[in-house]
């Protein structure tokens, strides 16, 4: 664990503020919540993702899925990559989604790259082909994306409609579980 330096006080109803700078460099916005963990007389605040509970059965669709239409499938939070498959797993898996990513999930996007293009779902990582992008929503929030990455061939209308319809099975798994 690093210190950052940063030093605050409790006011009198026990709260804290995280300064903008940290809430800015973390990707914490207003509304967010935090998970509160304590090691000893430590505690540690987590940005919270709802994702993480259905991330072994998004693991096991993104697989199925890949087999079945031969394109790299991954599946985000609001930060980062929680499960992918196919040819591009080892680039995308675990990364932070790049700001794109993260204004198409908030504008609750779903969408399909017909012309080959270059973009970037990750940070730091940049890739020429085809894509379809679909917003998970969860009870009214936005809790993450499913995307279809094509190297080679453009995305079919019935692959487009298959990112729509893992999103929703992700969506129907979360509010299951």
């Amino acid at each position: 664990m690093k210190t950052t330096g940063i030093i605050r006080r409790i006011d009198d109803l026990g709260r804290i503020v995280i300064p903008k700078e940290l809430r800015k460099t973390l990707r914490i916005k207003n509304g967010d919540s935090l998970e509160i963990f304590v090691d000893n007389e430590d505690i540690i605040l987590k940005k919270y993702s709802p994702m993480e509970s259905i991330e072994d059965a998004a693991t096991r669709y993104v697989d199925s899925f890949s087999g079945v239409i031969k394109h790299s499938v991954i599946v985000t939070d609001k930060d980062r990559v929680i499960a992918a498959s196919g040819v591009l797993k080892k680039r995308y898996l675990g990364k932070q989604i790049s700001e794109f990513t993260e204004r198409g999930i908030e504008r609750r996007d779903s969408f399909v790259e017909r012309q080959k293009k270059t973009f970037s779902f990750v940070d730091g990582v940049e890739d020429f082909g085809y894509y379809s992008f679909s917003s998970i929503i969860s009870d009214g929030d936005t809790i993450g994306s499913v995307i279809i990455i094509s190297i080679e061939a453009p995305i079919l209308e019935s692959e487009e409609k298959l990112a729509v319809i893992l999103s929703k099975l992700l969506s129907d798994k979360f509010v299951v579980e």
